[in-house]
Order: C-alpha cells, then structure tokens, then sequence
C-alpha cells in the first residue's frame, strides 16, 4: 500500500470519526429540550389566561392588560417553538396547529372582552334597582327583574333565562299599567341586552374553555418527546459506530505501523545494498588493473557475506578460462555445480532483466528445478546473467543453504542485475586493460624486429666469419682435388658452419616471428605425449625421458603449436646439458592457487615440471638464461629459452628455474588451468593460418607493393581489395560498410596520419578489424591505438606468416564471419 493511499485512508477516517462524534452528542436533544420548556411556559401562559378570563367573567380583574399580555406571551412562545423545531417539518406542522388553535382563542377572547365590557354597563346600571325595597308594585317588579338578571350572570341555563325573560315581561306590564313605562324602557333595553349578552358571553367562554383542552399542544408535546427518544436511539447508534469506527482506526494505524516497521527494515536493508553497491564500484575504480581479478573475488565474498548466503559465484565464459567461485567453510560446492547453473536458469525460465529470484525453494511448485535445488541442498537462489562487451554471458548467482531465509526479495533483484553490471563492468575495464597489453606486446614485437633490423650489421659481420671459414674450406679443398684423404675433414668444417649459419637464422626468425596465441582448450598430456614420442626420435639412447602425469584433466587456453615449443626447447635444453647419458623427467600436474601465489596469480593451474641430471649452472648463468643471444653452447644461438619465457607469459603463467652446478636443472612453467571440454589430440595441435574468402581492404600507397600484398593475401586464403589512396579507401567504406571482413593500413605519411586513417575507417565500419602495418612503432602508444579501433600491429614490409598470424586472430570459426 502506497504512502498516499494510507494517509487517504487515515484522513477518511478522521472525518468519519468527527461526523460521528457530531452525530453521537445528539446535537438536536437540546433543541428537543427547549421546546419542551417552552411548551411548559406556554401551558402555564394559558393557564393564567384561562383564570384571568373566568376572573374577568366573574367581574374581578380591573382591566384586560393581564389578558393582552397573556396573549403575546402565548405568539412568542409559538415564534419560539417555530424556530426551535425548524429542523423537523412535521413538529413543524404540529406547532402550525397550536398556533391556529391560539389564534382562534384571540380572536374568542377579543369577541368575549367586547360583550364583556357591553355586559358590564348594563350590569352596572342594574346593580342600582337590585337593592330597592318600595313597597309599591312597580317597584316590586323592578327589583324581581334586576334580581333575575343579576341571578342570570351567575347561571345562564334555560330555566334562568325563562325566569329573567318572565321578570322582564312582568316589569312590563307593571310599568305599561302604572303609566310608567318611559321610565321603565332604558331598564327593559339594558336587561334584554344582558339576556342576550350573558349566554353569548358564557358561550364564547365555554369555547374558549373547550380549547383548553389543549390537544394540540399534547400531540406537539408527545411528537417532540417521541422525535427526542428517536433522537437518543440515533445518538446512542452513532455513538457504536464511533466505537467501531475507533477500533477500525486503532487496527489500522496498528497495521501501518507494522507495515512501516517493515519498510523501514527494508529501507534499511536497501541503504545497505546501496552503500555496498557503491562500495564496490569504488573498490573497482580505485583498483590497479592487475588487481581486478583479486578485487572481484573480494567484492563476491563481501557480497555473500552481506546478504548472509552460503555461496556466491561469478561465472565467466569458458575461453576465459576464468570462474570466481566463494563457498563457507562447510558449505563446498557440489559437484558439476556452479557449472550446471546456467541450465537449469535455462530450464526455469528468466524473469524480468534476465535474473532469476527464489526467495524459498520450499515454497515452488513440484517440477525438476525444485528437485535438482533440493538435491543441491540450496534453499534459496538468486541468479542473473549479462554480456560484456565482447557479447560474452556472465552470470552471478547467490545461494542460502542449510537454512530458511529469504535471500532476496522480489523488489531487490534489481540490486542483483546492477552488482553483475559492476562485475561485467570491471570484467570490460580488464579486458580492455587486457587489450591494451596486447597492443603493448604488439608494439614490443614490433620494435623487436625493429631492432633485428639493426642487428643486422652484426649478424652480417657473424656470417661473414662463417661465410669466410666456408670459403677458406672451400680453396682448401680446390688446392686438394687431387684426391687426399684429408679432404674429408675440409667437408665437415664446412658442413658445421652451414649448421651454425642455419640455426642462429632459425632462432632469429622463430624470436622474431612472435604473435597473439588463437586461444583454444588444449590438453597438455596429449600434447606433451605427442611431443615426447617426437623427441625421442632425435635425443641420445642413453638419456632416459619419462612422463608423469595428474590423473585428473589437464586443460590450458592457449595455442597448442605455441605450448609445443615450450616442451621441445626444454628438453632439448635439458638434453645438450648432459653429455649424451642422464634422464629427463616430465611431471604433469594440478595445482591451486595458494601454490601459486609467489608469481602473483589466483586461481588453479597446470604446473609443468621438467627435471634434468645434467651439468646443472651457477648463479650467473641464471640471471641471465633468458636473455635473447646469450648462450653457454658454442653451437647455440641464446634464443630458445627467451622465446619459451615469451610463450608462456603471453599464455598467462610464468616459469621458474632451480639449478646448481652438478645437480642439474629443475624448469617449472605454470599455465592457468581452464574447465572446458577437451580437444581430440588431433585438433590439440592444429593451427589455422589461412583464410577462407573473408574480404580484406588493404590500402597501400605503392601500386606496384599494392599488387604484390593482394596476390601475397589471396595465396593465403582472403580477397583482398586494394586502394592506394586514403580517400578511395573511406569512400569505398562509407558507400560500402558491411562489405569488409577486416582492414589492413600501411603507413601513409607519418604515424599519426596513418592513425588518424584507421579512426575514419573505424567510425565507417564500426566493428570491423583494423590491423596497421608500420615501419617504425616505437613512437606508438597503446591508448592512441585502441582509441582509433585498431586491433593489432605488424610490420612493414609486410611478412606472409606475421600477417597470417594477425589475420588468424579474426578469420571465421564455424562458419560465422570475421565481423562476428
């Protein structure tokens, strides 16, 4: 869950808790409450204007002010209910009806307070004939109708009505008898209209009093108590789902707090993937280039041990003949296994950037990558595979065993891809380095023949003392043509210094001709077998040569007609230090890299061992061994242990040499070992030094040089396509650029011209071979050359077998192209 989505989810709920603790205090009760105190006051307002109308009736209120007042205490309370139960429309509908019920009782009392001030008029002008007591019949009449009407105001009922209207009706007839009746009539007005006012009067009142029943108001009363109960329920409902809603709230926020627990762990664990991840990088950065090996099989070993596997591997391709391998102390790697990971990555599908990720093998379904991991004793695996720049696969891999803990989690494995893009990026910056060496040793060699060259003076001034013993032999054996039997010993001095003159050319150019070894896996039994059964054809009877050897394989990347000459020139070395009696032993064998490490390499290797009885050398002698031209031997030529030395280290090993005067020699020559299949010992041997109708350009200013170097390159297998000019020859590759297999330059004006050529041709056809032919290289510098895309560097003139050597390098391999 997103960070957002969380705190959304909090600030709903927050507003959910404020609306229902709203909802929960009831906020409509205290309006329920005024309203029913308000209803009180008005019952009790009604109530005073009930007894202060019956006070009225009965005469004893002063005035009608109390009643007006009443009367507008009765409209504010109604005003004040209205407000107050606005919110509900029915209560509203109920307190419209007590306000018309008490607009009716205004407008009834209005009616009764204007009788009533009529009534007492007439009540107070009869009030004076109540109390006369004449003896005459008029009077008489008069006091009986005055005491009636006064009775009628205390009981309108029919009989009382009937009495007043008899007495009125009498008082007539007196008055009409006595002659009297003008005087009389103000009082027959003033009782008839008591006798029609005092019923209407008690009637209005009976109204009034009917509606104080108040039924109105008690359904108001009874709709605002049951709106007020419904108003508690909803309250007391709200105020569960606040408490629900506050359980949800505290889960919730128990839950994240759990979640952020968890990806703070994570953050954790992320800083310290990166901060291991940069540590790395900086490791490879700071690192010497002879330092990467041991670099990268530091940085597996820091990474398992980060992350808490078992074992960890960095697996290289076969034709490196290199594999970066880390395992606990008791934790060894089975066998055929890293070796087999790339299968069974193969077999399991790759995931996302090419990178398998099993955090717990139990946890896969059932299927054959289950059961080899569990075989395996592997618990959880992580495994991601890349190209350097060669296009060859790398691939890292990371196990847990003997426990159940997750190694990496899914959202991690891109911290796996980005440490094997450092390895492979420190892979690149080796080979790189490596490619520089390459073009170092090239321009050595180069130079070498450069400085051949020079010795030539020398090496003229050496034939013509031979040429001058051949020829002094040779007037000899004129002046002694008559047939003495001395001539036979002329002969073998001639032949001796044919001898010497053929092998000091032979060394010369076997030192001279050096080139990049093609790098295939070579077994060095089978080629050492083959060249002992060679050399026993050639070496003394009494000297014994025995071959020991490693049952286990033997494997070294390199050139095996190379390696050949590593065992002839030893133990033909061996065989001219003794004096044709002795034996000479062979031993094969494997060694690891602890052995090792006195020459300063890591990782297995194949030591050869050849062991001598012979005359054995001092410690002068030692330090100069391999120095090209230096010799002990009369007859040698001191370039068969400086090309050995030459041999071996451009196959990555070393050799060492323990001797002393009559103890004979001891030479160990250690190769890296490589875990590839073996070679039929047919192919151990085969070298491929021609072409196979790859296109080659060739570009040399000198037409008439121009014809000779394309038919020199079709006899070895290529056609060549010549330009004499540098122009033709860009132009030629930009309308052009997928034609070529590679580019062979001469020099054309200076160095650096020449250069600047190959880097044209180099941005026209990208990633095709660019091998430069120079007369003089010692003004060459390897970075000049790898940033103009050129790949290797021969000499000019130029020689069949070194431009055979060059081109071998990029010729096709199984069918596929130089340009591959």
């Amino acid at each position: 869950m997103s960070l957002a989505r969380s705190l959304a989810i909090i600030v709903g709920l927050l507003l959910l808790l404020t609306w229902l603790s709203w909802r929960a205090i009831n906020p409509n009760a205290e309006q329920f409450d005024y309203a029913l105190n308000e209803l009180d006051r008005l019952g009790v307002v009604q109530d005073a204007l009930y007894r202060d109308l019956l006070a009225e009736r009965t005469g004893l209120l002063r005035n009608y002010d109390p009643l007006v007042h009443e009367m507008s205490a009765l409209h504010q309370s109604v005003t004040q209910l209205q407000e107050i139960a606005s919110f509900d429309t029915q209560t509203a509908r109920a307190i419209n009806r007590v306000k018309i019920s008490i607009d009716r009782e205004e407008t009834l009392i209005e009616s009764f307070k204007r009788e009533n001030a009529v009534l007492r008029n007439s009540l107070s002008f009869f009030a004076r004939f109540a109390t006369r007591t004449d003896e005459r019949e008029i009077d008489v009449a008069i006091g009986a109708a005055a005491t009636a009407i006064l009775h009628l105001t205390l009981d309108t009922s029919s009989d009382a009505l009937a009495e007043a209207a008899m007495q009125l009706e009498d008082l007539k007839r007196q008055a009409e008898k006595a002659g009297q009746f003008a005087q009389v009539q103000p009082l027959l007005a003033h009782g008839r209209l008591l006798q029609r006012l005092l019923p209407s009067l008690d009637n209005a009142l009976r109204q009034v009093m009917t509606l104080a029943k108040k039924t109105d108001q008690d359904a108001l009363r009874g709709l605002i108590q049951m709106r007020q109960l419904s108003s508690r329920n909803e309250a007391r409902f709200y105020r569960v789902l606040l408490y629900v809603t506050s359980l949800l709230l505290v889960a919730f926020l128990a839950h994240l707090g759990i979640r952020l627990k968890v990806l703070v762990g994570d953050l954790h664990r992320r800083a310290g993937l990166e901060h291991l991840l940069a540590d790395i990088s900086m490791q490879f950065v700071n690192a010497e280039p002879e330092s990467v090996d041991l670099q990268i099989q530091r940085a597996i070993a820091q990474l398992a041990s980060h992350l808490g596997c078992q074992r960890a591997y960095l697996l290289m391709p076969e034709s490196t003949g290199k594999s970066y391998l880390w395992q606990a102390a008791r934790e060894p790697f089975p066998v055929g296994w890293p070796e087999g990971a790339p299968d069974l990555a193969i077999q399991m599908g790759y995931g996302e950037d090419r990178a398998i990720n099993v955090p717990l093998v139990s946890r896969l379904a059932a299927s054959p990558g289950r059961s080899l991991l569990e075989e395996l004793g592997i618990n959880a695996w992580a495994y991601a595979t890349g190209s350097d720049r060669q296009g060859r696969q790398i691939a890292l891999g990371l196990e847990v065993v003997g426990s159940e803990s997750v190694l990496l989690k899914p959202e991690e494995c891109v911290f796996l891809r980005m440490l094997l893009d450092t390895f492979i990026h420190a892979v690149n910056r080796g080979s790189v380095e490596e490619e520089r060496s390459r073009l170092h040793r090239r321009l050595q060699h180069a130079r070498r023949m450069e400085k051949i060259g020079t010795f030539t003076s020398g090496i003229a001034h050496n034939f013509n003392n031979i040429l001058g013993g051949i020829l002094g032999h040779a007037e000899m054996m004129e002046e002694l043509a008559a047939g003495s039997g001395g001539n036979s010993r002329h002969l073998v001095g001639i032949r001796r210094s044919a001898e010497r003159a053929r092998n000091l050319i032979r060394g010369i150019l076997m030192f001279g001709s050096h080139r990049e070894p093609r790098r295939t896996p070579v077994s060095v039994v089978e080629l050492a077998k083959e060249t002992i059964s060679l050399l026993r054809a050639s070496l003394a009877s009494q000297i014994e040569l025995e071959v020991k050897s490693d049952p286990s394989g033997l494997i070294v990347s390199g050139e095996a007609a190379q390696l050949q000459q590593i065992f002839m020139n030893l133990c033909q070395n061996a065989a001219n230090a003794m004096a044709d009696r002795g034996s000479i032993h062979v031993i094969l064998e494997l060694c690891a890299s602890s052995a090792a490490n006195s020459f300063g390499h890591v990782g297995k290797y194949v030591k050869i061992s050849i062991l001598d009885t012979g005359v054995g050398m001092d410690a002068t002698v030692l330090d100069r061994i391999f120095e090209p031209f230096f010799t002990t031997r009369p007859d040698g030529n001191g370039l068969g242990l400086a090309t050995v030395r030459e041999i071996v280290r451009d196959h990555g090993g070393e050799i060492n040499v323990e001797s002393a005067l009559g103890e004979g020699s001891r030479f160990d020559v250690w190769l890296p070992a490589v875990a590839s299949t073996i070679l039929s010992p047919e192919k151990c041997v085969s070298v491929q030094t021609g072409g196979h109708g790859e296109v080659v350009m060739l570009v040399v200013s000198d037409r008439d040089r121009l014809l000779g170097e394309e038919e020199k390159l079709a006899a070895l297998g290529y056609e060549a396509v010549g330009f004499a000019t540098a122009e033709a020859a860009v132009q030629d590759c930009k309308a052009n650029p997928n034609r070529y297999d590679c580019v062979v330059v001469s020099q054309l004006g200076t160095l650096a011209q020449t250069v600047e050529l190959a880097a044209e041709l180099r941005r026209a056809l990208l990633s095709t071979p660019i091998v430069l032919a120079a007369k003089i290289s010692s003004d060459v510098r390897p970075d000049d050359l790898l940033a103009a895309g050129i790949s290797d560097v021969v000499g000019w003139p130029i020689l069949t077998g070194e431009i055979a050597a060059a081109l071998s390098q990029f010729s096709r391999t199984n069918g596929e192209s130089l340009s591959t």
